[in-house]
């Protein structure tokens, strides 16, 4: 198998992955507003899904490589690690979990899908070698997906409703912090040499973030008090299936094209299923409205965006870039 032919076959692979991820991110966007929606906090909401991620990580981590390389890491360079759970993990969750309460979750979805834009935006800011250079056709692709988004707020809001716009810039804020989080810290990694796979630099981030999880959540008690026993349960469920099993096999697409910028950039598009997910499981089971006018056309746009990233990273020459050889020794513990 040619060197081209195996780097197209590694970007398909994380597409599955990322794809597969888009299946259980979904839960954040439906139990967030199921939580909003029965007068639940947004800061108990934040708080408790990464509370309750750690002790579910940590029950896990003795068949993915166990803690004490995580440990050793953060002990080496814990304001690393601090850093990029406080702009990965905490400032992230903050904002999304604060749109829950101002739109219904397929708004939300749809606005997170700047992702696509977003992280390759970064790039130039955090690659001093090829990896800094944003591929012009997956950039022009991942703009459609943005005009898609927009198209869905103004649908939504009807270029009035000011609780919408405040919902739209939480998550474009959400969508930028997410993906500059996981780049970083994959950065550092191979700055470093470190070789820690998805599941432990999950885990790393979730440990690393819980001092600012602590306030957090003192926050939320002195804002409305003890969280309800339905909202510790929902959050729970968002913790198992977006904390664990989605953040996981995201990293894990994220860390096999971590050299390559147009699948990276596809791999963090293909979150945008997520908006056909939620919108149909919205509907459904929280009797919210379908997108209409406007809004549906942003939809199509959005999922249109979807099929042009495949497309790039799908094709010969996809705008793979070379690798050095630490890149790759790095990656393979990814």
């Amino acid at each position: 198998m040619t060197a081209t032919a195996h780097a197209r076959r590694r970007a398909l692979a994380a597409l599955a992955l990322s794809l597969a991820s888009s299946l259980f991110f979904t839960q954040t966007y439906l139990l967030n507003r199921a939580i909003a929606s029965d007068g639940g906090h947004w800061a108990w909401t934040a708080s408790l899904r990464y509370l309750i991620t750690l002790p579910l990580l940590l029950a896990l981590m003795p068949w993915q490589g166990g803690t004490a390389p995580v440990l050793r890491a953060i002990r080496a360079h814990p304001w690393a690690w601090l850093r990029c759970g406080a702009i990965g993990f905490v400032a992230f969750y903050l904002a999304l979990s604060y749109a829950a309460d101002r739109g219904p979750s397929w708004l939300v979805a749809g606005g997170f899908q700047f992702t696509v834009v977003a992280g390759m935006l970064c790039a130039p800011f955090l690659y001093a070698d090829a990896r800094g250079r944003v591929p012009r056709a997956a950039l022009g692709v991942g703009l459609v997906v943005l005009a898609g988004v927009l198209l869905m707020q103004v649908g939504y809001a009807d270029g009035l409703d000011r609780s919408g716009w405040i919902l739209l810039l939480c998550v474009l804020a959400a969508a930028t912090l997410y993906p500059l989080g996981n780049r970083l810290l994959l950065l550092h990694l191979e700055r470093t040499g470190e070789a820690l796979n998805a599941t432990q630099r999950v885990f790393g981030m979730t440990l690393a973030s819980q001092p600012m999880w602590l306030l957090v959540a003192a926050f939320a008690w002195r804002q409305a008090g003890a969280p309800p026993a339905s909202q510790v349960l929902l959050a729970g469920g968002v913790a198992l299936s977006a904390g664990v099993v989605a953040t996981i096999l995201f990293f894990q697409a994220t860390g096999m094209v971590r050299d390559n910028p147009a699948a990276l950039g596809a791999a963090e598009a293909m979150q945008a299923a997520e908006l056909l997910i939620t919108t149909v499981l919205g509907v459904a089971f929280l009797h919210e409205a379908w997108p209409r006018g406007l809004a549906m056309w942003g939809a199509v746009v959005v999922i249109a965006g979807i099929a042009g990233f495949a497309w790039i990273v799908a094709r010969p020459g996809a705008g793979a870039v070379p690798a050095d050889p630490r890149v790759l020794r790095t990656d393979r513990g990814a």
